[in-house]
C-alpha cells in the first residue's frame, strides 16, 4: 500500500479531508503534518504517524515527508511570493524525499492567463513548478468555496439586506470547501490509478450560478430578504476598507473576521467572476468521490455549518 502524507492538517480544509481519508485509509498508511504539535496531538493518540513542519522554511521538510509515497498539498492561505516560495519549499523538499505524486489544491481556470485574479497567479507557478520538477501530480483546481459567500451573506443580513459586489452577473459553480476536502480524501486515496497520473480536474459545485440566483437560494433557505447590487472594483475596495480587511496578505487580519482573505484578492476573484473566466462546471468531483457535490440550498439550510471560519497557517 501506498504511504499518504497529508499537509494542514490544522487548518479547515485540511482537518475535513483527515477525518475523510481515516475512513478510506488505514491508520498505518497515513502521516498527518501540521505547524504544531498541539494540533497532531489528537492524531497522535490515535496511533497516525504526525509530524511537524514550517513549509516557510525548507530546513527539515524533507525529513517531514521522508517516506511517504503521495502528498496532498493544500494551497496557502497567503498570496504572492511568499506563497510560492514556502510552495516551493514542499515541492524541492518532497522530490529529495522521494515522494512520487503530489496533489494539489489549485484554483478553477488557474491557466488562463487573461484571468485577473491575482490568486490565481501563485496556483499556476505552482502547477508548472510541479510539472517541472518531474513528479507525478493531481491538481485540483477548486471553484469558488461557497462557505464564503455564505458568510457574506449574512453579513449584509445584519446590515440593510442588500449584499454588494463587483461580480455582476458573472457565473460560478460554488462548491463546499467540505467537497473541496473530499476531493482531496479521494485523489490520495486513488492517486496512483492510471486515469489520474499527471491529471488536472476541475472540482465544481453542482450548478453554474450568478451571485443573484445564490441570493435567491439563501433567501428561498433561511426566510431573509437579501438583494443584490452591483458595485464596482473600487467600490468594492471601499466596502472592505471600512470593514478592516487588509488589500494584501501582509496585512493585519482581526480575530473572527467575517472576510479573512485580502481584498485584493477577493476583488480581483470579483472581477474574474464578472469576466466569465470561473465559469467552469464539469463532473470530474462526482468521477472522483462517486457524490454530487453539496448544493447550495443545502448548506444555506444548515448555514452553521458552512461558515467560512479563521485562517489558520501563517507565512514568515
Amino acid at each position: 500500500m501506498s504511504k499518504i502524507l497529508l499537509t494542514g492538517v490544522d487548518g479547515n480544509l485540511g482537518s475535513h479531508a483527515a477525518e475523510l481519508l481515516l475512513k478510506l485509509e488505514a491508520k498505518e498508511n497515513l502521516i498527518f503534518v501540521a505547524y504544531s504539535a498541539k494540533a497532531l496531538e489528537k492524531y497522535k493518540a490515535m496511533g497516525i504517524e504526525t509530524r511537524v513542519a514550517d513549509f516557510n522554511y525548507y530546513e527539515g521538510l524533507e525529513e517531514a515527508f521522508n517516506g511517504a509515497d503521495i502528498l496532498g498539498l493544500i494551497s496557502m492561505p497567503f498570496v504572492g511570493p511568499k506563497r510560492q516560495a514556502a510552495q516551493k519549499n514542499v515541492v524541492d523538499a518532497a522530490k529529495a524525499a522521494g515522494v512520487k505524486k503530489i496533489v494539489y489544491t489549485s484554483l478553477v481556470n488557474a491557466g488562463d492567463e487573461t484571468n485577473p485574479s491575482v490568486e490565481k497567479k501563485d496556483h499556476i507557478y505552482t502547477e508548472r513548478y510541479i510539472e517541472a520538477s518531474g513528479l507525478d501530480y493531481i491538481f485540483l483546481r477548486n471553484s469558488q468555496y461557497a462557505e464564503a459567500m455564505i458568510t457574506n451573506y449574512f453579513t449584509y443580513v445584519h446590515l440593510d439586506n442588500v449584499l454588494k459586489n463587483s461580480q455582476g452577473d458573472g457565473l460560478m459553480a460554488y462548491i463546499s470547501r467540505k467537497d473541496c476536502a473530499k476531493a482531496m480524501a479521494y485523489a490520495l486515496h486513488r492517486g496512483f490509478e492510471p486515469q489520474y497520473h499527471k491529471a488536472t480536474l476541475d472540482i465544481n459545485g453542482l450548478e453554474l450560478m450568478t451571485i443573484s440566483k445564490f441570493i435567491e437560494y439563501g433567501n428561498k433557505a433561511t426566510g431573509n430578504n437579501v438583494s443584490y447590487k452591483e458595485l464596482t472594483d473600487e467600490e468594492n475596495y471601499q466596502i472592505f476598507d471600512a470593514m478592516g480587511v487588509p488589500r494584501t496578505t501582509d496585512g493585519v487580519f482581526k480575530k473572527d473576521s467575517e472576510a479573512p482573505f485580502s481584498s485584493d484578492g477577493m476583488v480581483t476573484f470579483a472581477q474574474a467572476i464578472r469576466e466569465g473566466k470561473m465559469a467552469v462546471h464539469t463532473d470530474d468531483f462526482k468521477k472522483l468521490t462517486g457524490d454530487d457535490p453539496i448544493s447550495v440550498f443545502e448548506m444555506f439550510s444548515h448555514s452553521d455549518e458552512y461558515q467560512i471560519g479563521e485562517r489558520h497557517s501563517k507565512d514568515k
